[in-house]
């Protein structure tokens, strides 16, 4: 008989899984609360994303949502395909993933009773990225403003354009700008609102070009990535650069506002018209 024996332990049961382990802190946080808080962590303030419904939901009246332009889904125009795969099974199953048909999802909704037109970007849906369905439905949006009176939102969430779709998809920053300067015409606002992240084409077309320019807390917003940058200039860029706070303090962004003050922020902007 062997002088140590190993007693046989009994298999360990799995912790259920009630974690969320914050991005920026560490902190483990009980999801349950923090989704309850918006899913910003409760202990350093960083907000995490949301998805375009989380997004509607925190942002419209219960209930008020039409959504719109479910029709257009995405187009593989030059048969484009990675190591990864096609592009084509991409997008197929992000759609089918998400439940919802673009990167962007469109529509009308009430902001503490007012009508408003919404486009509210998904970076799940492959990063967000701006593609010709994107930007289609983005001026089908923005067209519907001008044709019911209504203030446009725009929500941003996006590494930028879709290059799986090469030049027409840098083609959408161009109409979608183009689609803003009508509703401008129109003498309607835009208000544009930036999360984490607004980068890319997306930064370099509608998000920064709002009437009024919105931003959630410490949300990262630019257009190339500060490693590009500082190999690019030889200079070592600011901690906080690229940052909302940045942003604001340069004048490119005119106010952060935190997530749970979000809706009723928003209201307050748009009242100012129905005075």
């Amino acid at each position: 008989m062997a002088w140590f024996t190993k007693k046989e332990e009994a298999p360990q049961e799995l912790l259920p899984d009630i974690w969320h382990v914050c991005s920026k802190c560490g902190a483990h946080i009980f999801k349950d609360s923090w989704e309850n808080n918006l899913k910003v962590c409760p202990k350093c303030g960083h907000h995490d994303r949301l998805s375009a419904r989380e997004r509607i939901a925190l942002l419209v009246d219960p209930g008020t949502f039409r959504e719109y332009g479910q029709e257009v889904v995405p187009t593989d125009h030059l048969g484009f395909a990675d190591a990864k795969g096609p592009y084509a099974a991409k997008a197929a199953g992000a759609v089918k993933k998400l439940g919802i048909s673009e990167a962007v999802v469109t529509g009308s909704g009430d902001v503490e009773g007012i009508r408003v037109v919404f486009s509210v970007m998904d970076f799940a849906f492959l990063g967000g990225s701006l593609s010709s369905g994107a930007g289609e439905k983005i001026d089908r949006a923005i067209q519907h403003a001008i044709d019911f009176n209504r203030t446009f939102v725009m929500v941003s969430a996006s590494g930028g354009a879709r290059m799986h779709e090469g030049i027409l998809s840098l083609m959408q920053m161009a109409k979608t700008c183009a689609a803003l300067n009508r509703l401008q015409e129109a003498g309607l606002p835009y208000v544009s609102i930036l999360t984490d992240p607004t980068t890319g084409g997306v930064s370099a077309s509608y998000a920064l070009i709002g009437d009024v320019n919105i931003a959630e807390p410490g949300a990262l917003i630019g257009f190339a990535g500060r490693r590009v940058i500082e190999t690019t200039i030889k200079q070592k860029l600011p901690d906080d650069f690229q940052t909302a706070e940045y942003l604001r303090d340069h004048g490119f962004v005119d106010a952060i506002v935190p997530r749970k003050d979000m809706r009723h922020y928003l209201a307050t902007l748009l009242a100012y018209r129905q005075k």
